[in-house]
């Protein structure tokens, strides 16, 4: 049965630490998964998390710390001695979890860590990784991995995989290598296990496989992961050797990083470093003031569109009741169309070459929506001028403005929201960063224009009255 985090078993341990009652601690924090554990910690304040910390078992701790939020990974590495993290921490992780902890450090804090790493292949490996850039392949992937040669037999095979698995801790693939390390293939553990054993493995590989290089983004892993159904992906250097493999909880993690990036910029704010509750309040402020200053200076130029057409506003007030209306529609389905395209381009679904195809689409799905809201706006003024007086006897002009508007508006909202992120991404800008609140403030000022441009032709008499 799964863990459940309850009221009680928190309140358990904090009676515990009140006591300082370690057997009890240790009981509590006995055969707790990593997941669970970093979950429990973060439910604590960080000297608090610190001593529950050290009653976890040598390997779950290790486990536990790459998961932790910042504040309290720091805290954990800042009480520990370089040959302390390098038996307790480091000897007890796969090597890219490894480089993940050593790059919370400084450089001369790494090397002293890895002058303890008594495995040196491994102390090797976790250097390679901190030279790739954190958001390639060669960022994430992890070097353990089980590589048989092309020329050996099934019984050779498995006598170098039972030696390689000791440090593997699952086995997805088998890859399959030429004299050079050159990834030519993957063998099956069903291929393995069902051969004669002195079948040769040139005989029995897949030489289909699909693998990305070590410079790849790991967004483009990503998709290639989710294209091709893949739980772990081989990663190779520009000579096409083998050099690791990334795994799908790999991608999980970069998946949520991006996507609460994209969720952020969309939202009109900075990309966060740190969960919200840990980001300090100074940066939490500069993160946002930025972009609230930007669209502040957007709005100006809705309040200038505004002034040009004062003259029309003063002599039909009741234009001005629709202004919201108006802005609010064009707005919304701009933000509506901006989000259906940074979605489909952070999948691969789309790319900027398929512009026209977008436009078009766009252009109908504009027309057939703000024909509706049209239509809507139309019968809202016909149906009011019944009740009230303040349409006179312009009550016509003035649906007919609101209509056409709203159609010319949303129409004008689609394909600003849809185009403008391709543009980003042809200038290679985010583009998440076409911002839902941002998109809105464009086609806000627009609208105007577009508003009080049909209302000079459709009132004209009603202006000169």
């Amino acid at each position: 049965m799964a863990f459940q985090l309850t009221d009680n078993f928190i309140q358990d341990l904090r009676s515990a630490l009140s006591a300082n009652d370690e057997v009890l601690m240790r009981s509590l924090m006995a055969d707790l998964h990593p997941a669970d554990a970093a979950e429990l910690l973060a439910e604590f304040e960080v000297e608090e998390a610190m001593r529950l910390y050290k009653f976890l078992e040598e390997e779950v701790a290790a486990e536990t710390l790459v998961l932790l939020d910042d504040d309290r990974r720091d805290a954990v590495l800042d009480g520990l001695s370089p040959k302390e993290i390098a038996e307790q921490l480091i000897d007890n992780l796969d090597s890219d979890d490894a480089a993940d902890v050593l790059a919370e450090l400084t450089d001369d804090q790494q090397d002293e860590v890895l002058s303890h790493v008594e495995d040196i292949e491994q102390a090797s490996d976790i250097v390679d990784l901190l030279n790739y850039d954190p958001d390639t392949a060669g960022g994430i992937m992890a070097k353990e991995l089980i590589r048989v040669h092309v020329d050996r037999n099934v019984l050779e095979c498995v006598r170098e995989i039972r030696r390689q698995a000791e440090e593997v801790e699952n086995i997805y693939t088998i890859y399959v290598v030429d004299n050079e390390e050159r990834l030519v293939g993957v063998l099956s553990l069903k291929n393995l296990l069902t051969k004669p054993l002195r079948t040769k493995v040139r005989d029995v590989y897949n030489p289909n496989i699909v693998s990305v290089k070590a410079n790849t983004p790991a967004e483009e892993v990503a998709m290639l992961m989710d294209k091709y159904d893949l739980v772990v992906i081989p990663v190779v250097d520009g000579l096409n050797r083998l050099v690791g493999r990334v795994t799908f909880d790999d991608m999980v993690d970069v998946l949520r990083e991006e996507n609460t990036e994209d969720v952020q910029k969309m939202g009109g704010v900075e990309a966060l470093e740190e969960p919200y509750m840990a980001t300090p309040f100074w940066q939490m402020i500069r993160k946002r003031v930025g972009w609230l200053v930007l669209l502040f200076l957007g709005e100006l130029l809705t309040a200038t569109a505004m002034s040009f057409f004062e003259d029309q506003l003063a002599k039909a007030v009741i234009l001005a009741i629709f202004v919201p209306l108006i802005i609010s529609s064009g707005g919304n389905s701009g933000s509506q169309a901006s989000t259906l395209i940074i979605r489909a381009l952070a999948l691969g679904e789309i790319t900027v070459r398929d512009w026209w195809s977008i436009l078009k689409k766009e252009l109908k799905s504009g027309l057939v929506l703000g024909g509706i809201l049209g239509v809507l706006g139309f019968l809202r003024v016909m149906i009011w001028s019944n009740f009230i007086e303040d349409y006179g006897p312009y009550w016509l002009p003035i649906g007919l403005t609101v209509g056409i508007t709203l159609t010319g508006v949303i129409l004008w909202g689609c394909l600003v929201g849809s185009l403008f992120p391709l543009i980003l991404k042809r200038f290679k800008l985010d583009p998440a960063v076409s911002s839902a609140p941002f998109v809105a403030t464009l086609v806000d000022v627009t609208g105007l224009i577009i508003y009080f441009s049909i209302s000079m032709l459709f009132l004209t008499e009603m202006f000169n009255a």
